[in-house]
């Protein structure tokens, strides 16, 4: 889920804010739809693809902050014939001054809940769904065709991110977690050494309730671990793989410590189809540096891989 609802909370009324939804995209565009940023006076926060549709997007909404507040307009854009973009598909905008007051709905939009926004001719009325079978049907929205009016709804995912369980604080877990910021990844992080406490993010565990941890996390987790002691990893390894029922299992090290663990996760009974679960080294295929920041943009990529859960 993008940073978009954070920055929502963030505004505060004391400088007027407008927002660009993409609603609907035709072809290749820039970003899908749901990508939406907000537009101050003189700031930007987020994006929707950059080059001259979003120069025009930003006017757009620079020049609705003019207007009172809850006033929107949609607007079309031909990104070939109107904007001389290469990629050549359509995107269809909602540019909306934003009323501060109007943002209730904001603290029931949740991971996986459902955003309904109701247009009115002078606002447009936003609740959430937090159980998407529940939700209103609508027709999804066209980057061609009539414009939504009064008495349209729109109903959106508002989306979810990759749990990912990730163990080991150390110089790869560090740089891991600094490049996770702003991917659809949701970061839970653990170390059993009590110095590493003041590093933001790392919860300290004792290191007889590690396996715990493997089981409190969700079945669409992937779960990382590098911790500092061999021993630590393959306890942790011989949870994730026991669980039968994660998005991925992975663990740094050498083919060496890989063929060791395989051989000691045969020898104490762990099945074939288990073992074949295990991905180790971690990362992606050839890029062979071992500099943390190296090592923890390809997991992260191979995490990407893994698509949304």
């Amino acid at each position: 889920m993008s940073d978009w609802l954070a920055a929502l909370r963030e505004i505060d009324g004391r400088e007027p804010v407008a927002m660009v939804s993409v609603l609907a995209t035709e072809g290749s565009a820039p970003r899908g739809a749901g990508t939406r940023m907000l537009v101050m006076g003189t700031a930007l926060h987020g994006t929707i693809g950059g080059g001259q549709l979003e120069y025009r997007a930003v006017e757009q909404a620079r020049a609705i902050l003019a207007l009172p507040p809850c006033t929107w307009r949609v607007q079309d854009y031909p990104l070939g014939p109107l904007l001389g973009q290469c990629c050549g598909g359509r995107v269809r905008l909602l540019v909306e001054h934003v009323d501060p007051d109007t943002l209730g709905w904001l603290d029931q939009a949740l991971e996986g809940a459902v955003l309904v926004s109701r247009f009115e001719a002078d606002r447009i009325v936003r609740t959430t769904v937090a159980d998407p079978r529940a939700a209103p049907l609508a027709p999804p929205p066209s980057a061609r065709g009539d414009r939504p009016e009064a008495g349209a709804v729109l109903v959106e995912p508002l989306g979810t991110r990759r749990p990912v369980w990730l163990f080991g604080a150390g110089h790869v877990g560090q740089a891991i977690a600094r490049h996770a910021s702003g991917l659809p990844l949701r970061l839970a992080w653990f170390d059993t050494r009590s110095d590493l406490a003041t590093i933001d993010g790392v919860a300290i565990v004792p290191e007889n309730s590690v396996e715990a941890c493997v089981a409190d996390a969700p079945n669409d987790a992937a779960v990382v671990i590098l911790t500092h002691d061999h021993g630590l990893d393959y306890r942790l390894v011989r949870a994730a793989l026991d669980r039968g029922d994660l998005a991925f299992v992975g663990l740094i090290g050498s083919a060496t410590k890989r063929a060791r663990f395989l051989s000691r996760l045969e020898s104490d009974g762990i099945p074939a189809e288990a073992r074949a679960r295990l991905t180790s080294p971690i990362g992606i295929a050839g890029v062979t540096g071992k500099e943390p920041d190296v090592i923890a943009v390809g997991t992260l990529v191979q995490l990407l891989q893994l698509g949304a859960p």
